[in-house]
């Protein structure tokens, strides 16, 4: 099973604690630096924007992302002694056919969505196309907007949903305390500060979304495809002046955002419409004992655990 699979003679509860703890510490601080001396996040980005360009501006704010899934993925290769296959999935190895299923089909549909919104609003936007500077932002994007997201599924819905499942003995506890995080983690971004703290909803919602397929699929795959192809596939078609990503993409919208049912409509309509596609496809069962059964180790591991608490 996908969590079980992380407990093993090098298992230690305390190993689980320095990355996130850096982490979230840096995205507290971040937080508090916005807060405390009330900046204006939209305009600090339009004036990085102004000075270094957009595409720089993009990569130096995926950079630190990047980095942290390499220290990552060092740290639980060489201190838990864990292979990357076991962080990724409980299957014999890493099924790449579900990363570009679950890419393709929501890149699809977020392709799709922003191509009808054009043509029935086209007031909205403008066509920001300019070729030289896409086709640099198209390079970093692939190989950058990857690796963001990776870092986010892995520690997420890999390393902390398989620590804090073993570490409680519980499916359900590493669902609820790995998507509400995920969701707290964007409370910095311009989008929340723009539109306000609705927008947690989708935030949140999207991270039980993909906890719920890890857990059900036994491993990370689809929640890997389905976080590149949402951030990649919006990061070269749409950006705007108060979006996260400042981007030389083909759309620019010139919107006024509101809150509204949009921001519902994934959570509570596309999602479980994904869940169902997943669900068939992959011939999922045992929703119950999936999502909130217990965590069961054999008699020598439950008591080499104990000794780590």
């Amino acid at each position: 099973m996908y969590i079980e699979q992380a407990y093993g003679k090098k298992f230690g509860i305390e190993k689980y604690i320095p990355i996130p703890a850096v982490f979230f510490i840096l995205m507290l601080l971040n937080f508090l630096a916005v807060k405390m001396l009330d900046l204006d996040v939209e305009q600090i980005l339009k004036e990085e924007v102004a000075r270094k360009g957009q595409n720089r501006v993009f990569f130096e704010t995926l950079l630190p992302l990047v980095i942290f899934f390499f220290v990552l993925i060092a740290w639980v290769k060489y201190f838990h002694k864990q292979s990357i296959r076991s962080l990724t999935t409980a299957r014999p190895k890493i099924d790449w056919g579900r990363i570009g299923f679950a890419f393709g089909l929501w890149g699809f549909v977020t392709a799709a969505l922003i191509v009808i919104a054009y043509i029935t609003q086209p007031e909205n936007y403008e066509l920001n196309f300019n070729p030289r500077q896409f086709a640099i932002l198209a390079v970093l994007a692939v190989i950058m907007v990857p690796l963001q997201t990776s870092f986010e599924e892995y520690l997420f819905r890999g390393y902390l949903m398989q620590g804090i499942g073993i570490a409680t003995r519980s499916r359900l506890v590493p669902l609820i305390v790995t998507s509400v995080l995920f969701g707290v983690l964007h409370i910095a971004n311009p989008e929340v500060g723009k539109l306000g703290m609705i927008l947690l909803v989708y935030y949140i919602g999207t991270g039980f979304f993909l906890g719920i397929v890890t857990l059900m699929d036994e491993g990370l795959e689809l929640a890997l495809g389905f976080h590149a192809a949402n951030n990649l596939i919006t990061a070269l078609l749409i950006t705007s002046d108060w979006s996260a990503f400042q981007t030389p993409s083909v759309l620019k919208d010139l919107s006024e955002p509101s809150a509204g049912f949009d921001i519902l409509l994934p959570v509570f309509v596309v999602f479980p419409i994904l869940l169902f596609i997943f669900s068939k496809k992959y011939k999922w069962h045992g929703w119950k004992e999936k999502l909130t059964g217990r965590i069961v180790l054999n008699d020598t591991e439950s008591n080499n655990l104990t000794n780590h608490d």
